[in-house]
This record gives C-alpha cells, structure tokens and sequence, in this order.
C-alpha cells in the first residue's frame, strides 16, 4: 500500500510540473523557462538543496539559470578547468550520477570541491534537442540519500522542458551565432558517439564503460572531452 502510494506522489509531482512549465516553454522567455526549471527541480525532486542549468554557445559554457550561489559556484569549478560532470553531460547527452562525493575517483578533483562545501551527491543530465544537446541540468544534493530511479525520471522532464525552451529560442533566434552553436553542439555530439563505438569495438565493453573511459582519459590528461573523442576518432582512421 505504501509504495502504491509513493508511485501516486510521484505521478502527482510530475503532473504539476507539467501543468507549471506547459504553458511557460510556449510563452515566456528562455531565461525565465530556465529559471522556472531550476527553482522547481530544486523543490520537488528529493535531495536537491541546488539546481542550475548549463547551456554551451560554440563551445563556451555558462550557467544561465540556478537556485543559489553554491551552483554557479560548482559549476564555474568545472568550466575553469574545462572538465566535469555537468560539461561531460551537456556535450554528451548523457545522465552523470556522483553517488557520494567523498568516494568519487572519475571526477575526484570536482567530488572533493563539492564535498568541502557540504555537497554529498550530484546528479547532471544532458538537454537533449533531437540528436544533439546543448546543455545540461545540474542537480547538488546536501542531504538524504542519492538520487533514486524515481528522482531521475523527475530530473529528465525538467530536463525535456528546458531542451523544449532553448529548441524554441534557437527557432525563432535570427542571430547566424545561434544556428552556429546548435550544429557545433550537434557535431560534438556526432564525434563522442563515432569514439564510443570504437573503444567498445576495441575493449569489448559496453557504451557506459567506453563513456567512463573517455571522462577518465580527459581528466587525466587535462583535455576537453570531445578532443579526446576526435583524437580516438581520428587514429581509428589511419
């Protein structure tokens, strides 16, 4: 009876959010939507003291929206040094979960960062817009546990909202940059897929293990993530 009731919660949840962010993607401003989609990721998803989301513009990140300084912070950490969950989940499209900072190895240089500020686990997921992604949602919990099966479902519709919103603003932006960043992002994309199918190909593993192994060597050679990507590309061509 209980759990049927927590599964009722959920869908109650999910249904406010719609009702909050359906109308506000077709009518508001991107910048508002996105603040929308932090504050409300903050409120409702279980553990999340901060949100923030992340949008790259040929290849630049910036925090666009977030709940508090704690966020921009972490997430300035990362640009500063050019690697990252929050900037591997945009690039990549992919679902970035630190369970516990304080035993994190991949990302052990941001995981011991945000421990020291009082953040025990993250959770960054990428904005999907078709087959590209130009951003990501960056959730910090202070608190409770790690982010369950049920949170992450909750984090992939806020995530859905502002891929919708930013999609929108692309549409209807007339600035030839704009168009620029969309086929940039796309590209970068392309090229992180082409590296993934090779190191599974080569090391017979599978896509997570052959994503874990780009993040590794990026971390520890101090080089972005999608030039790792190419350069693995690039020798599997010769």
């Amino acid at each position: 009876m209980s759990e049927r009731r927590s599964d009722s919660r959920q869908l109650d949840t999910r249904t406010a959010v719609h009702l909050a962010l359906g109308t506000a993607v077709a009518e508001e401003p991107v910048g508002r939507v996105l603040e929308r989609v932090a504050v409300l990721a903050k409120e409702t998803i279980p553990g999340a003291a901060e949100a923030s989301v992340t949008l790259l513009k040929n290849g630049n990140p910036r925090t666009i929206a977030f709940t508090g300084p704690l966020a921009v912070h972490l997430d300035e950490r990362q640009y500063e040094q050019g690697f990252g969950p929050c900037l591997d989940a945009a690039v990549s499209g992919s679902l970035i979960i630190i369970p516990e900072t304080k035993a994190e190895t991949t990302y052990k240089d941001f995981a011991q960062t945000a421990a020291r500020q009082g953040v025990t686990h993250t959770l960054s997921m990428g904005l999907p817009i078709g087959t590209s992604t130009v951003g990501g949602l960056n959730l910090y919990g202070t608190h409770g546990d790690p982010y369950d099966d049920a949170a992450v479902e909750l984090a992939g519709d806020f995530a859905g909202y502002a891929a919708i919103a930013v999609a929108n603003a692309a549409a209807l932006a007339d600035a030839v940059d704009e168009v620029a960043g969309l086929r940039t992002a796309m590209q970068t994309r392309a090229v992180i897929e082409q590296a993934k199918g090779i190191l599974m190909r080569d090391q017979r593993c599978t896509a997570d293990e052959a994503f874990r192994t780009l993040v590794q060597a990026s971390n520890q050679s101090n080089r972005k993530l999608r030039d790792i990507a190419a350069s693995i590309v690039e020798g599997a061509q010769h």
